[in-house]
């Protein structure tokens, strides 16, 4: 049995923020941020936009075009690092929203990786018959936890949602998952501060040691993804699309390298959406979904990697 990806939806917000609007605030320009991170625009949620509400849109959206209704779903999995409330669960509120309950309904949280988690979990779901009708979805409202006067970390991070749902299949779908983590990593790329006493001990805001994260993030990438093509007993050349987490344009380009795929089969969105962590490899997909370049038969392989480090990749027939 396989999981097979009956539809995809996303949902960004209204409010866009270009690189000219960042250099306003802190000292920085259009080219220094494009140069180094190929991003040009990210979209930032309303004070009122919680992350739910973008899940909600991009799930609706992922509903309708796998042909379903909510009645239908038998799991929701979110993928978020940036969730509503301390609990309940994204998921939860997320369940309430779409006007259905008593299925399993959880969070996922393994920051830039955790639609590949979630995904690869929603997959054991539906191959041990636990579950008929899935739904993942990434999302996230990073701008809640961006410090805006440190430029170093403001320019990379924007809002948004995207979703898959995952139906049972006897023929194709998801034909090999990988994934892995290395907690000695875990102050590299990490958000410290925590709630105690109802105040934030610490600080809520972002931190990256960003050369230490891309020197490991093209190695991991780069292994787990030939891990994932073994376990299918599948060769590089096999692959139609590369669907990534959209952190820099320049680990994108070092990973499609490796694989020996030209960027013509890579779909690259982190230009218009920024890093949207969880959100970012369901908004990519959608995307490519959309404009028509991802087929119905074609192999995809999907990866993304994120703080703890988290990593892992999802190979799937569309």
């Amino acid at each position: 049995m396989f999981s097979r990806i009956a539809g995809t939806g996303s949902y960004l917000p209204a409010k866009v923020l270009s690189n000219h609007d960042l250099a306003q605030r802190v000292d920085t320009s259009d080219e220094w941020i494009v140069a180094r991170t190929g991003i040009h625009q990210r979209h930032i949620a309303a004070p009122e936009e919680m992350t739910s509400d973008m899940a909600l849109k991009a799930v609706e959206a992922a509903l309708a075009s796998a042909g379903v209704t909510a009645e239908d779903v038998d799991l929701l999995i979110v993928a978020t690092t940036t969730p509503d409330s301390i609990f309940p669960s994204t998921a939860c509120i997320l369940q309430e929203k779409l006007g259905v309950h008593g299925f399993p309904a959880f969070d996922m949280q393994a920051v830039c990786a955790g639609f590949v988690y979630a995904l690869t979990t929603a997959d054991q779901f539906i191959k041990s018959g636990a579950s008929k009708c899935a739904v993942v979805v990434g999302a996230e409202k990073l701008s809640n936890i961006v410090n805006w006067d440190d430029r170093n970390t403001c320019v990379l991070f924007g809002d948004g949602a995207g979703a898959v749902v995952l139906k049972a299949d006897a023929e194709t779908g998801i034909l090999a998952t990988h994934l892995h983590a290395d907690g000695r990593y875990n102050g590299i790329l990490k958000t410290p501060g925590r709630a105690v006493a109802n105040a934030i001990d610490g600080e809520a805001y972002i931190h990256m040691d960003g050369s230490a994260v891309f020197k490991f993030a093209v190695k991991a990438l780069s292994a787990v993804a030939e891990e994932t093509l073994a376990k299918a007993g599948l060769a590089k050349e096999a692959i139609d699309w590369l669907v990534p987490h959209q952190a820099n344009i320049r680990i994108i380009e070092s990973t499609a390298k490796h694989l020996h795929l030209s960027m013509e089969k890579v779909i690259v969105t982190v230009g218009e959406h920024g890093n949207t962590s969880a959100a970012s490899i369901p908004l990519a997909l959608d995307a490519g979904v959309k404009s028509g370049r991802i087929q119905r038969g074609q192999t995809i392989l999907m990866e993304g990697i994120g703080g703890g480090f988290a990593w892992g990749s999802v190979l799937a027939r569309f």
